[in-house]
């Protein structure tokens, strides 16, 4: 598990097998997507030593420091590893590390992540409440609207006496172009 823009040691361990000695020059690493290798995603530091030497039939441990970058996204990756050496003054490399890591965020429990989807989340339910209370008042309404309509039965008579305040007014003409079209 590697943090992201947090400094991660990792340590390769040198066998010398051979008849002379072997002169480590550097460490150098590499992120790809774990599910093609073409793809580099970043190219960690190469990290150099001067002139150390691990000599015939011994063993030595070189730490290599990288840090990923703090905005690569949380997930797992492919970290490939080669150690820089040279024998008889011929350089050679062999890749030591060559496997998934898992790259996490650095930071508490709070992220802006979370915060964005905790209040999308809020919103979402508070529109949902909204929506639902509008249908249950126009159901209201509706029962309400069947149960209380007034039926008219016959027809109703007009008392002209309650009428007589709007004499001269545009009501009246107009009422009265229509009693004339109906005759």
């Amino acid at each position: 598990v590697v943090k992201a823009g947090e400094k991660t040691e990792l340590l390769a361990g040198i066998k010398n097998n051979g008849d002379s000695a072997l002169n480590v020059l550097a460490i150098r690493s590499s992120i790809h997507l774990p599910y093609d290798h073409r793809y580099q995603i970043q190219n960690l530091t190469v990290q150099t030593f001067n002139t150390t030497a691990v000599p015939a039939s011994a063993t030595a441990t070189y730490p290599y420091v990288f840090a990923v970058s703090p905005f690569l996204q949380s997930g797992q990756f492919d970290l490939v590893a080669t150690v820089i050496y040279e024998i008889d003054q011929t350089p050679y490399q062999t890749t030591f590390y060559n496997g998934t890591i898992e790259v996490v965020e650095v930071g508490g429990a709070v992220s802006i992540e979370s915060v964005f989807l905790v209040t999308l989340g809020v919103a979402l339910l508070v529109f949902l409440g909204l929506w639902v209370r509008g249908q249950v008042q126009n159901l209201s309404k509706k029962s309400r609207k069947a149960s209380s309509s007034k039926v008219e039965v016959g027809t109703a008579t007009r008392d002209a006496s309650l009428d007589e305040w709007l004499e001269g007014t545009a009501y009246t003409q107009s009422s009265a172009s229509k009693s004339k079209k109906k005759k």
